[in-house]
């Protein structure tokens, strides 16, 4: 065998590793923290654990921050949190202030609210000389009909903003709370149990996405995860990382997945339902995603969740 014929042989297999290497962009909803109610060292806590493991991988990412969150006599020692962010070289857009539903909130109200989800964060990055330019829908309701979408996205881009779509997500939420539940009865093995089951969903979750993207493009687009800054994922980076290794996925910004062509299909859903980015583009273009192989969530995880969402009301 000729040097020739082996360098030719190598930049083959460099070329297909390459082709088949995807890129994802990480996003964290309901910032500074997901879940219960936390003393203010506990969130701390969960910030740099969350936080170490992203630098640790060298992933990027984007937080998305209910500012609610920062009222009250802690204001300055949680934002503090958004600051870590920061310092971290991460990115912060703004989740609305108070995490509304625009299916079910007068479309004034919800601007209201998104303009005044912005007042920490803006000032954060300005001071850094950046903008805060991403907003995230909360629950991914992007309103109940089209004239009130267009209302809420004319201010939008009045005030320096895109929307920051879903096109994967592991149903983190959910996981988060059987765990939080778990570990508030300090029942260390049952959420050892469902962190396992949330690696195990992810890791099946994961390549369905990339299976789905093809079916609607014909190639793997940039995908943007959707994941939360829980309790859960800050024990979970290093497995989330494997995960993402494993399907030769390499975290990229938000900024560079958005310039994928995929982004710039028209997304003119409207309606009470939540979908992620994918579901709505099948609709859009008349295709069928694989249900048929579309993992399941535990029906235990489901119900510890549904425990949580009672007892919260």
């Amino acid at each position: 065998m000729t040097i020739l014929f082996r360098l030719a042989i190598l930049s083959l297999v460099l070329w297909c590793q390459r082709a088949e290497a995807g890129e994802v962009a990480l996003t964290f909803d309901d910032l500074p923290i997901y879940g219960p109610s936390r003393p203010i060292a506990d969130s701390a806590a969960l910030t740099r654990q969350l936080l170490a493991g992203l630098k640790r991988h060298r992933f990027p990412a984007t937080g998305f921050v209910n500012e609610i969150q920062l009222a009250g006599a802690e204001r300055p020692v949680r934002t503090a949190l958004l600051i870590r962010w920061l310092d971290a070289g991460m990115d912060l857009g703004n989740h609305g202030y108070s995490h509304l539903s625009l299916t079910n909130t007068p479309v004034r109200a919800y601007i209201a609210d998104a303009a005044r989800g912005e007042t920490v964060t803006r000032a954060l990055l300005t001071k850094r000389r950046r903008s805060e330019h991403w907003y995230r829908y909360p629950f991914l309701e992007t309103g109940p009909t089209l004239a009130i979408r267009r209302t809420f996205e004319t201010w939008l881009a009045g005030h320096g903003y895109a929307v920051a779509p879903v096109t994967m997500e592991n149903a983190d939420w959910e996981f988060a709370d059987a765990y939080d539940e778990a570990l508030a009865r300090k029942d260390q093995a049952a959420a050892a149990k469902v962190r396992q089951a949330y690696i195990a969903y992810t890791a099946a979750i994961v390549p369905w996405y990339r299976r789905s993207s093809v079916v609607l493009f014909g190639r793997e687009i940039r995908f943007v995860f959707l994941l939360h800054a829980s309790r859960l994922n800050a024990d979970s980076v290093d497995a989330l990382a494997s995960i993402l290794d494993h399907q030769h996925l390499r975290a990229v910004t938000l900024t560079r997945a958005m310039a994928d062509p995929a982004y710039r299909l028209k997304d003119d859903y409207a309606g009470p339902n939540g979908d992620e980015w994918l579901t709505r583009w099948a609709g859009k273009l008349h295709k069928t995603l694989p249900y048929g192989d579309l993992p399941t969530i535990p029906a235990d995880i489901i119900a510890a969740e549904a425990r949580t969402d009672a007892g919260s009301r």
